[in-house]
């Protein structure tokens, strides 16, 4: 491997930190190794499908073909073409997400510390859910992005129908930027709009430079067409020049260039580009894209924080090397050969191996062992990391996934990460008593990796119980524990992350009394319970006055309610979604102790909850399936049977798509039965998407089955 540490130094205006985001099987793993081939970074272009991919390291990755745990790279590109911004090594930083949505953590993680992104679209899919989901995780951090129309070699493909998609599903104003020739099998290469340049590919096997040839006769009337509505369109964004295009004056290339980057950077266009990763076209335009309209550090210019314990008190921080540093703890891994790894987004400022570091979200001051420079699970040595750099870092602790470090004169804390909740969950036992003892260590590592996997124990069975974001984000778990821990376990079948809830408002005493020589225990309280909105979680409000109850014991109370709605009172699982209000209680000047209020919160809600009308709700998915139409029907008919409700059908080409709102429970093996139900021919992704009541007869069964659970 090339050592890039000497290279590395680019002016802050050279950095793209960036991200590869999209669908599954939409190329964003190819799309990776074409740009890190191009950018002079691998010397061979690794296949997905040969598991050769450098960013899908993890076996599991190389066996399946997908990628699991998002892979950071380092790489240079001089742009290709002319551009507006000087010709010079621009250095880009780049994380090839997963597209799999039990791996959503991954995106969520990457996109929250990146400046800019590629999605890459199927030309022949346009827009798929999975897309829209990414999509709307980089809308949540502002990320302006670039599209890339993947696969137009591909049976089926349209460039039209997929920017129309774009345009509709993500709801931005799309800039098309190149016109492709062709389609399909007759997909010769994509013509620059701007620059009127036609660009040919002409061994699709080999990886070549494009030829730049001229417009060939047929597209010069779709070109010239094409070009007026993207001059349009970027000049919207500019007043001066809104009124060069009304006057009919003629533009600069450069000046729409620099426009289109300010546009861009502000998310008002999303420039579109086209080609085949697979059959090495339309990569070169790309990377030059990247440096012209994605942003540099520069260009987001500061950061915004709070002062630790104080909120509403922000900071600034500008994103240049000579502010006081912080950075952004957005991953961590477990690595054989250096241990606990944690990457790292530098903001500001510098940081130095040997160091010490404050991390503000945990109140700890941490010890900076190495800091290395990554490619996939390469890793090069570095003394130093500067603002808009991408690192890992040997040595931190107690740093976890979306903590902030920072300068100790200078705390700060950076807007954290949020993930989503396990919707499924399975019972893990181990086989031996060896295998206990690694078992333990192991999921604390892979759940200190990853946010969205959990780990409890049922105090009941006395099993230990997993929950992920899917089946197959449960199965690589327990893949990775045999062959990265060595630990031999029995799985149980998956159990659908049930939660219960109430319908209605109630009030509950609490009184939790004990005399038995001695001191004894007094507690009393008083709640109102009423239901919240869902996915609201739990509210506690404390509404005593007159000192009722002694501020003292207030907490203790919260306590005793919020243990007693994690055990939940129906069937077991988890009560969600409650306002509980302590409006009164009494106390005894002796007797009384935070033990005794604890039990009493727990007593007063038992009493409560069983007025308060309970329901069980359980996760609701939205599926997408692609069919071809024959099998449209037994589709329908079998999603049905699921309890499914079908949201409608469209068709592109020969494939229908059909959306529905299926709960989780029914759709257990759903991908297997598919495939046999299509000869293999159809399909079909599942998104999570809120929480509904379990129908009547439904609940009445789990229940029963839960209370023969516990009586054996």
């Amino acid at each position: 491997m090339a050592d890039i540490s000497k290279q590395r130094q680019v002016p802050l205006e050279r950095i793209r930190n960036i991200g590869i985001i999209a669908h599954i099987d939409a190329g964003k793993t190819t799309t990776s190794e074409r740009i890190l081939f191009y950018t002079g970074r691998n010397y061979k272009i690794g296949e997905v499908h040969e598991g050769a991919a450098t960013m899908d390291w993890m076996a599991q990755e190389q066996e399946r073909g997908i990628t699991i745990v998002s892979a950071a790279t380092t790489c240079f590109w001089e742009p290709y073409f002319e551009t507006a911004l000087p010709k010079a090594k621009y250095r880009f930083n780049i994380i090839d997400t997963p597209g799999h949505v039990d791996f959503t953590a991954e995106v969520e993680r990457s996109l929250r510390v990146l400046d800019g992104g590629i999605t890459v679209l199927d030309a022949s899919e346009g827009v798929q859910s999975q897309s829209e989901t990414v999509w709307r995780q980089a809308d949540k951090y502002n990320v302006p992005r670039i599209c890339f129309v993947n696969k137009m070699d591909k049976l089926g493909a349209d460039f039209n129908a997929t920017v129309e998609d774009i345009r509709v599903k993500f709801g931005v104003k799309p800039a098309v930027m190149i016109l492709p020739m062709g389609a399909e099998n007759f997909f010769d290469g994509v013509i620059d709009l701007l620059a009127r340049k036609a660009y040919f590919w002409e061994d699709h096997e080999a990886a070549t430079e494009p030829e730049v040839k001229e417009i060939p006769e047929e597209y010069k009337d779709k070109v010239e067409e094409e070009r007026l509505k993207l001059v349009e369109a970027i000049a919207e964004t500019d007043d001066a020049l809104m009124e060069k295009f009304f006057a009919e004056e003629e533009i600069s290339i450069n000046e729409l260039k620099n426009a289109l980057r300010k546009a861009v950077i502000d998310y008002k266009l999303v420039p579109i580009y086209a080609g085949s990763s697979l059959k090495n076209t339309g990569i070169q335009p790309l990377l030059d894209a990247v440096v012209e309209y994605l942003p540099s550090p520069t260009d987001i210019d500061h950061i915004q924080g709070h002062v630790p314990g104080k909120e509403e008190e922000l900071v600034q921080r500008r994103l240049v090397p000579e502010e006081k540093f912080c950075g952004l703890a957005f991953k961590i891994q477990t690595d054989p050969h250096v241990g606990k790894l944690t990457y790292f987004r530098v903001y500001s400022g510098t940081i130095k191996a040997g160091s010490y570091v404050y991390n503000s979200s945990k109140d700890v001051k941490e010890r900076v062992g190495r800091l290395l420079l990554m490619h996939a699970n390469d890793r090069e040595e570095v003394s130093e990391a500067s603002a808009g750099e991408i690192i890992a870092v040997v040595g931190l602790r107690d740093t976890k996934t979306g903590d902030t470090l920072s300068d100790e004169n200078a705390p700060v804390i950076l807007e954290g990460i949020t993930f989503a909740d396990p919707v499924i969950s399975l019972a893990i036992e181990p086989k031996t008593k060896s295998d206990q003892e690694k078992m333990g260590m192991a999921l604390a590592k892979l759940s200190e990796e990853d946010p969205t996997f959990n780990i409890k124990v049922d105090h009941e069975t006395g099993q230990t119980i997993i929950g992920g974001m899917g089946e197959l984000h449960l199965e690589i778990i327990v893949d990775r524990m045999k062959r990265e821990f060595k630990v031999e376990a029995d799985v149980g079948k998956p159990q659908v992350a049930y939660r219960e809830t109430i319908t209605m408002e109630a009030d509950g005493e609490g009184k939790y009394i004990k005399q038995s020589g001695g001191r004894g225990q007094y507690g009393h309280v008083l709640l109102k319970i009423e239901p919240k909105d869902r996915g609201t979680g739990y509210e506690f409000v404390n509404a005593i006055t007159g000192g009722a109850v002694p501020r003292e014991y207030i907490e203790p109370v919260n306590k005793g309610i919020k243990e007693s709605l994690e055990r939940g009172f129906l069937a077991g699982y988890p009560m969600v979604d409650v306002k509980v209000t302590l409006y009164d209680g009494s106390y005894h000047e002796v007797d009384s102790s935070e033990l005794a209020f604890k039990m009493a919160g727990s007593l007063g809600m038992r009493e409560a909850v069983a007025k308060a009308k309970m329901v069980l709700i359980e996760p609701v998915m939205k599926v997408e399936v692609s069919t071809p139409e024959e099998f449209m029907g037994d589709i329908i008919g079998d999603l049905g049977s699921r309890r499914a409700q079908i949201q409608g059908t469209n068709s592109r080409g020969n494939v229908t798509i059909i959306t529905a709102l299926a709960p989780l429970a029914e759709m257990q093996g759903y991908v297997t039965n598919l495939r046999g139900m299509t000869q293999g021919r159809a399909s079909s992704v599942m998104l999570p998407s809120h929480y509904e009541e379990v129908p009547k007869n439904i609940t009445e069964k789990i229940v029963e089955e839960r209370k023969g659970v516990k009586r054996r």
